[in-house]
């Protein structure tokens, strides 16, 4: 198979449209997708990228099908899996899971009491074909192929993802997730995530990633499109461990109709390099959007990341709260725009970023972009950067902690905000991440 070779073109693009029978229009999208990521430069904000995209894997599958049971996942997939907890998790907690491995998901289930409600939950390949109509309303129509480079090469080679549409006035009570998994070195994951929360309804979706390390790098840029329509709430959770070799370029969007809420908590602990900034586009009245984030940069680590909130409606409302950590050497900064428009009378929104630096060779920028286009709104942003306090390090170790347990029990306190919104599996996976970090 041709795709399993390293490179891209439009040889390759085509046949990864080939491969898995997608109608002619998605077929000529990506070949449009490609041409216009050839033709495009990288960003010319943030970190430098030094990506050969001749050394990159674009497609690998790992099985013929979706197994809807466990057991019927192939063994050395399966037993990845297990390692991290997820079935486990599944049983516990989660109302559906579904698990992708390099290019594909292979394994997805959901709950029959979902199943009963006309829930969809299922990989974003399989909704091109089951749900072809739903699928083309939405797909790249909140962001385009052609905003930037990543985005364009996820439309070429895109591959799996979750797509998810709850229909009007339905809660979901317990959690959905996807868990994402790069395996091999040189690998590229460009998944397509589509999230339809439709009027009156609720949803929590929580994503992980991981990756093993190798000495060559990866890529990792996938698009995720979320629509949350009048009195509806949507909430977008990710805790994100890639790999120190790995390259993560995210464009993730959500728009918001009347009375609506978007909240993105989104938790930055790994990856080579970081880039990104979840949006909310605030389109109906009383429409609201929250982000709370939290970065962490080690040695050689480079955490980009931040928040859009984009006002088109009056007396909308959104907040960005961001916690940075950097030590080892390691850069995490705050870049993020908020935007009323003129159109936005009687919005607000406030902005707090607070950044902890660990040691002298560490690094943390605050690079906000803040608009307001009329007179009748407010806007608070408030950024504070600091060392972890050498009064409170003596109070600890009076006490009779020794100086990395104190530390660390600063740090832990320093990332409350974050733990709250996240559920008790999740909290408790942050904590064990964190516990031997620097």
């Amino acid at each position: 198979m041709k795709v399993q070779e390293i490179g891209i073109s439009e040889d390759v693009v085509k046949e990864i449209s080939n491969i898995k029978q997608e109608p002619d229009w998605m077929r000529e999208f990506r070949i449009q997708s490609y041409h216009t990521f050839q033709k495009l430069s990288n960003p010319t904000f943030g970190p430098e990228l030094n990506i050969d995209f001749d050394e990159i894997h674009y497609y690998k599958k790992v099985g013929d099908k979706v197994e809807h049971r466990w057991e019927d996942v192939p063994k050395d997939v399966k037993d990845t899996f297990d390692k991290i907890g997820l079935p486990e998790a599944e049983q516990k907690y989660l109302a559906g899971v579904g698990a992708q491995y390099e290019s594909e998901v292979i394994y997805h289930h959901m709950l029959q009491e979902l199943e009963e409600k006309n829930v969809i939950f299922c990989d974003t390949d399989t909704a091109l074909k089951k749900y072809p109509k739903l699928f083309k309303k939405y797909f790249n129509q909140l962001v385009k192929y052609d905003e930037n480079k990543y985005t364009a090469l996820n439309g070429a080679v895109w591959s799996g993802g979750t797509f998810i549409y709850v229909p009007p006035h339905t809660k979901i009570e317990r959690p959905l997730q996807s868990y994402f998994r790069i395996n091999s070195k040189n690998m590229g994951q460009f998944e397509r995530t589509l999230i339809i929360v439709d009027e009156g309804s609720e949803l929590h979706y929580m994503e992980g990633c991981t990756a093993p390390t190798y000495t060559t790098d990866s890529l990792h840029a996938a698009v995720v499109e979320i629509y949350v329509g009048k009195h509806a709430k949507c909430r977008y959770t990710t805790i994100q461990n890639w790999a120190g070799n790995v390259y993560n370029l995210v464009t993730k969007r959500a728009q918001v109709e009347d009375y609506g809420l978007m909240e993105w908590i989104d938790g930055n602990i790994g990856s080579k390099v970081n880039m990104k900034y979840p949006a909310c586009i605030l389109t109906g009245e009383y429409a609201k959007g929250n982000c709370v984030s939290v970065a962490v940069a080690n040695t050689n680590q480079i955490q980009d990341t931040g928040a859009k909130m984009i006002h088109l409606a009056p007396h909308t409302e959104s907040s960005i709260i961001s916690k940075s950590i950097a030590g080892g050497g390691g850069n995490a900064s705050y870049r993020g725009t908020v935007r009323i428009s003129k159109k936005a009378k009687h919005s607000k929104s406030t902005i707090k970023c607070d950044t902890i630096i660990l040691d002298k060779t560490s690094k943390s920028d605050t690079i906000p972009k803040n608009i307001v286009e009329n007179e009748t709104s407010v806007l608070n942003h408030e950024a504070t950067v600091s060392k972890i306090s050498q009064d409170k390090l003596f109070y600890l170790m009076s006490r009779g902690l020794d100086l990395e347990k104190a530390k660390e029990l600063l740090i832990m306190g320093f990332l409350d905000r974050f733990r709250e919104e996240l559920p008790m599996e999740y909290a408790v996976e942050l904590n064990a991440l964190m516990k031997n970090y620097f």
